[in-house]
């Protein structure tokens, strides 16, 4: 079976260059950025609420105070406006293609607490296998009228247990904290990077680092020396600008990276075989292929 590696990215100025709402859903308020960002924020803190569902009741309570009601359709036409940095659109396409040639097989996943909604109205949003974000329920005549999910910092943790497990139903919480063992899992950690741009993505980087995964920052130039402050810490591997064109250091890290995990994957394929070959267990948690037998087994 060919070897999965799994690219997860945030997607507000991770691949785009600003907040997603920013783009159109908030001028269509006759609001600023600014002006929205400052009454979510302030009401959440009034209120003792999570950001992420602070801010989808100011979209729901703005819009009808103006009596400008939208629907899911809508909210997707609005993802049309979003500006992604450079190189992005055909990222996908070279990744792929580069992580074939090193017989692996390369899945990008959204992580990210903006709303799935606007995502699906991007013009990358097929390259996903999965969108994990934000999203209001909706009435059957496309009315939102509920969060359906809210996805803040932490909780971004629980997808990266869902893409490692293959368990990526949200709804589907008894498979995901089932016992499996970890040659079962279907995107080893070891076979994860994690994309993002600021102190909202450090839970899933330091899972990443923790678990033997690799962490990449991206920035703009205002946003710089947030970033060296996580490489500095230890909370990244690697910090690039956000330009994912072909030749830049983030193009070819990245590259690097699904050559190494190529490697340590057939490494370890090799060690399994060879331990199989001589009669040896292949043990539940034995997932890499330097650790020590257990003490006390023999063959």
């Amino acid at each position: 079976m060919t070897p999965i590696v799994a690219i997860l990215y945030d997607f507000d100025k991770t691949l785009c260059t600003t907040d997603m709402q920013d783009y159109a859903f908030i001028p269509s308020l006759g609001m600023t950025p600014s002006e929205f960002w400052q009454k979510a924020n302030r009401f959440g803190w009034e209120n003792r609420m999570d950001g992420i569902l602070a801010y989808m009741f100011t979209m729901l309570q703005e819009s009808r105070s103006r009596n400008l009601p939208w629907t899911r359709q809508g909210l997707v036409e609005k993802g049309r406006s979003i500006v992604l940095f450079p190189g992005v659109r055909d990222w996908f396409r070279r990744i792929n293609a580069f992580g074939a040639s090193q017989g692996v097989e390369v899945e990008h996943y959204i992580i990210s607490s903006g709303l799935r909604e606007i995502i699906e109205g991007s013009s990358i949003s097929g390259e996903f296998k999965e969108i994990y974000a934000s999203e209001f329920y909706y009435d059957e005549s496309g009315v939102p009228v509920w969060p359906k999910l809210a996805v803040n910092f932490t909780a971004k943790t629980q997808f990266v247990y869902r893409i490692n497990k293959g368990v990526l139903d949200v709804s589907n919480d008894r498979d995901l904290n089932a016992s499996m063992p970890d040659d079962s899992k279907r995107v080893p950690f070891t076979n994860m990077i994690y994309m993002g741009d600021g102190l909202s993505d450090v839970p899933c980087m330091k899972m990443m680092r923790a678990y033997g995964g690799q962490a990449i920052a991206v920035y703009q130039d205002g946003n710089r020396p947030g970033v060296e402050d996580l490489l500095s810490k230890g909370r990244v591997d690697f910090i690039f600008p956000a330009d994912y064109s072909e030749g830049t250091d983030l193009d070819a890290t990245v590259k690097n990276i699904i050559t190494k995990m190529s490697i340590l994957d057939r490494l370890t394929e090799e060690n399994t075989q060879q331990l199989k070959r001589i009669g040896w267990d292949v043990l539940p948690n034995q997932a890499s292929l330097f650790e020590a037998p257990q003490e006390g087994k023999t063959l």
